[in-house]
């Protein structure tokens, strides 16, 4: 198999210790967002309190969404394009497409 692949239909992308614990660090941060979110929703707080914190959460969401994308162009798409893979361009709108919904 090749090395990005881990099946037939899966691929897998490596990623240096740094990138992996920055991404992680993130999605943990918005977990706990999430989380308080409920706290806030099992307390009955208000929901002018509730609906800026869930917009902090989203901002978290996209901060993580904008890292991971920009990672990925300057590895995957990038090595796709020098190995003549247009088909990552593709991919690449589809991304963006359902990104910017």
């Amino acid at each position: 198999m090749e090395e990005n692949q881990c099946c037939c239909c899966h691929k897998t992308k490596e990623r240096s210790e740094e990138e992996f614990r920055g991404l992680m660090n993130r999605l943990k941060r918005i977990e706990g967002q999430i989380r308080g979110l409920e706290g806030m929703l099992e307390k009955n707080a208000y929901c002018a309190d509730i609906l800026t914190q869930a917009a902090a959460a989203n901002a978290a969401l996209n901060a993580f969404c904008r890292e991971l994308l920009a990672n990925h162009i300057r590895t995957c798409v990038a090595r796709d394009i020098r190995e003549g893979n247009d088909e990552t361009i593709d991919e690449l709108l589809g991304i963006l497409q359902k990104m910017m919904k």
